[in-house]
């Protein structure tokens, strides 16, 4: 059983609504933002002018139109068409926006470009949150739009509202400071809603470059550890170090099952072979791979023993896990991982197939020597961004 006593620390008293596909989680953003009375935060990674994007828009200008203070922050790199083409429009109808890490050229080499704004989080009235790994995009819009983008948020209510929202005013606040946008710094607002709201234990964890470089790796190889039946992860892209693949193999050999469920259809062909690089190594010791191929899958969960989950907006491969800025929420609560569990269980009975346990060793030489260059090429992208990798961090 895994330990309730070790970090992150958990508060009590939560409502955690588990949020599938762009179908559950925009109409409850749009409606949040529209019940606003004080202040709403949004950040995302991409924001697109699709029926999606002008939708929340939408409900962004609406809300600054009627007095509330609404605070949009996007990734630079992720929403720079949008910043682009539809930033002034948003400000000049009151919506505050800032951008994080805006692109100033995309031919040109920079040593910090890989480190992104990843997290998707809103906070609306210090009261309602949602966390997850859900862009401001149509789901549909893809190369199989017969079925949306698999990925997943979460909507909270009660205790964890308040660091939730702390985090987010603590960004806006580093990024307004950092682009000398004195102006567009925050006023003084109340203080997150605290009363309890339900009865889930639940925690958030983010990864920045400063204090929290390493909380939702430590987070997820604490569970991990301690895993005593069963280890559920669905990830959109898969790179571990090995400390975490060790973790992994160690789960299995002591008996745990060990499911991992990752992307099928080849989104980004780099982190795609790169990923396939770890076939082997894994299938070997015991852990089970599974590839989603009914539509794109983007969702970053996890469920361990059924009673401990995660979802959020981190990835585990190096750009997550040691650049980005992410946001998770973890969840101590049975009724909960069943939840998720079941919903991955469908995603995996619907539109996923097992790779066969000798499958890697199976493929071609020139096919395996693809993915090894491509595992090479991504942890080389990892080092020019200013980390050295596995060599420099033998932790991870």
């Amino acid at each position: 059983m895994i330990s309730s006593e070790l970090w992150p620390h958990f508060s009590e008293g939560n409502a955690v609504t588990l949020l599938e596909n762009g179908a559950e989680f925009f109409p409850a953003l749009a409606s949040a933002i529209d019940h606003a009375r004080h202040e709403v935060f949004l950040e995302t990674y991409i924001f697109r002018d699709d029926r999606i994007g002008q939708m929340i828009a939408g409900a962004l200008v609406r809300a600054a139109e009627r007095g509330v203070i609404v605070s949009l922050l996007v990734d630079g790199f992720g929403s720079r068409d949008f910043v682009a083409g539809h930033m002034n429009a948003l400000v000049e109808k009151g919506v505050r926006m800032l951008v994080y890490r805006r692109e100033l050229g995309r031919l040109l080499l920079r040593r910090h470009r890989l480190r992104r704004l990843h997290r998707k989080l809103a906070v609306i009235d210090g009261r309602i949150a949602f966390v997850g790994g859900i862009n401001i995009v149509d789901d549909h819009d893809s190369a199989l739009p017969e079925h949306p983008r698999h990925d997943y948020a979460v909507r909270v209510e009660g205790p964890l509202v308040r660091p939730i929202h702390a985090s987010a005013r603590r960004l806006w606040e580093l990024v307004a400071w950092a682009s000398f946008r004195q102006r567009l710094r925050l006023r003084p607002s109340a203080e997150a809603h605290a009363d309890p709201a339900g009865n889930m234990r639940a925690a958030f964890v983010i990864r920045d470059n400063l204090r929290h470089r390493r909380d939702i790796e430590t987070a997820y190889l604490q569970a991990i550890h301690q895993a005593e039946r069963e280890i559920v992860i669905a990830n959109a892209y898969f790179l571990p170090g090995r400390r975490v693949r060790k973790a992994l193999t160690a789960a299995a050999a002591r008996g745990v099952a060990v499911t991992i469920l990752l992307q099928g259809n080849v989104e980004y062909a780099l982190q795609h072979y790169a990923t396939q690089a770890l076939y082997p190594a894994l299938l070997d010791r015991g852990v089970r791979i599974f590839e989603y191929h009914r539509s794109f899958l983007h969702a970053k969960v996890a469920v361990i023993d059924g009673e401990w989950a995660t979802v959020g907006s981190s990835n585990f491969d190096p750009f997550s896990l040691l650049l980005a800025r992410e946001g998770n929420v973890i969840v101590r609560d049975r009724e909960f991982a069943g939840q998720l569990r079941a919903r991955l269980d469908a995603a995996m009975a619907e539109g996923a197939s097992e790779v066969a346990p000798h499958g890697g060793r199976r493929k071609a030489l020139p096919i395996r020597a693809l993915h090894w260059i491509a595992y090479a090429l991504v942890r080389m992208a990892v080092g020019l961004s200013g980390y050295g990798g596995e060599r420099r961090n033998k932790g991870k």
